[in-house]
Formats: structure tokens, C-alpha cells, sequence
């Protein structure tokens, strides 16, 4: 392999001789490119027909809200507060503590009823923010 220096005038005409580009063995140089890698979850294009989130695991939750993230149809904070994993406990609009310990990433479970109690009980107890933010998640799940 023969390497020119660009300082040089000479190897400036050399690149420039049309009878020297037959002989470039860049020529033969071909660049594969690979197909894109799958995607594990994906949006459906309808949105009516999107997972049933009275039976969803907290891990497919998150991943259907990340790709709602990305895609535009979920702001920051709907996101962020979806992301979060659940309590522990939690009360109910009539005042029972529920017990939410049992749930882990691969469970199924209601997050549409879980999220339109907790707007009720923000609702009661007066908290803008958190009722706003509330809103907007059951809205995305019931949408």
C-alpha cells in the first residue's frame, strides 16, 4: 500500500491522473450494512387496541409507557410517575389499606382501577399536582 502525502504536489496529480483511478483498489471496497434489530415491544398503529391494563405486569406497564414516552403520546411526568414502582400499601377512596406487597415485575395486575382510586383519593384530600398528574395516567390507561 502506497501512502502519499498531501503536502506533496506530485501525489496530487497522481490522484488527479485519470489513468491512475483504474488502478484504485478502493474500488472494490464494498460496506455491508445490517438489518435493524427487532423490537421486543412495539405501539400497535391503533391505539384502541392497546394492552389491557386491567391485567398488565408493572414491568410491561413501564415498557408501554417508555415507547408512549418516545412517541409523543405521554408527557415527562405521566411517565415518570408510571415509572415509579408501587407503594408497599396504598388506601382506597373508602379508606382501606391496600396491600400491594405481593406485586412484582412479572405479576398481572389492575393498574387502571389502582390509579383511578388514587385519583379519587387525591382528589379528596385537595393535592393539584398530584391530581393533575393522576388525571393525565388514567387518561393514557383508559384511553
Amino acid at each position: 500500500m502506497e501512502i502519499f502525502s498531501l503536502r506533496s504536489s506530485q501525489s496530487l496529480l497522481f490522484k488527479n491522473n485519470p489513468n491512475n483511478a483504474k488502478n484504485s483498489k478502493t474500488a472494490d471496497i464494498h460496506i455491508e450494512t445490517k438489518a435493524p434489530a427487532p423490537v421486543s415491544f412495539q405501539i400497535e398503529d391503533n391505539p384502541d387496541e392497546g394492552p389491557d391494563f386491567t391485567a398488565v405486569s408493572p414491568g410491561e406497564l413501564r415498557t408501554y409507557a417508555r415507547q408512549s414516552f418516545d412517541s409523543g403520546l405521554i408527557d415527562q411526568n405521566t411517565y415518570a410517575a408510571i415509572s415509579e414502582p408501587l407503594p408497599m400499601h396504598a388506601i382506597d377512596p373508602l379508606g382501606n389499606i391496600l396491600d400491594l406487597s405481593s406485586v412484582t415485575d412479572g405479576t398481572s395486575f389492575n393498574f387502571l382501577d389502582y390509579y383511578k382510586n388514587q385519583l379519587q383519593v387525591a382528589m379528596s384530600i385537595g393535592d393539584p399536582n398530584e391530581v393533575q398528574t393522576l388525571k393525565s395516567i388514567v387518561n393514557f390507561l383508559d384511553g
